[in-house]
């Protein structure tokens, strides 16, 4: 079984910074790929961005070149960084993870994830 947290959400302005912080439980999550997704209001939950524990990175073209993905394995901490925020960024931020290795299909892809977090806000005005 594994545990994820997420924490670092907020209210913030367009074109603003924040990191999310994702901390998973259990002495394997190190060696999970994990992944970010997000759900904006009336909208399905959409990919965000993807980390395998060798460090490979994916990425949803709307974050290209904005977000960044990474993770601490000795923490077994993901984090995402974004920058130059957009209202369309606004949504509730999940991590998910897996005990298994994926495709690059599967890892961009919410079904093939077992573990959940709760959530985090992230609210971005114009």
């Amino acid at each position: 079984q594994v545990q994820l947290v997420e924490s670092g959400g907020g209210l913030v302005q367009a074109g603003d910074s924040l990191r999310l912080s994702c901390a998973a439980s259990g002495r394997t999550a190190s060696t999970y790929p994990m992944g970010w997704f997000r759900q904006a209001p009336g909208k399905e939950r959409e990919f965000v961005a993807a980390i395998r524990s060798g460090g490979s990175t994916y990425y949803a073209d709307s974050v290209k070149g904005r977000f960044t993905i990474s993770r601490d394995n000795a923490k077994n901490t993901v984090y995402l960084q974004m920058n130059s925020l957009k209202p369309e960024d606004t949504a509730v931020y999940y991590c998910a993870t897996s005990p298994a290795a994926m495709s690059q299909y599967r890892i961009t892809t919410m079904e093939f994830y077992a573990y959940w977090g709760q959530g985090t806000q992230v609210t971005v005005s114009s």
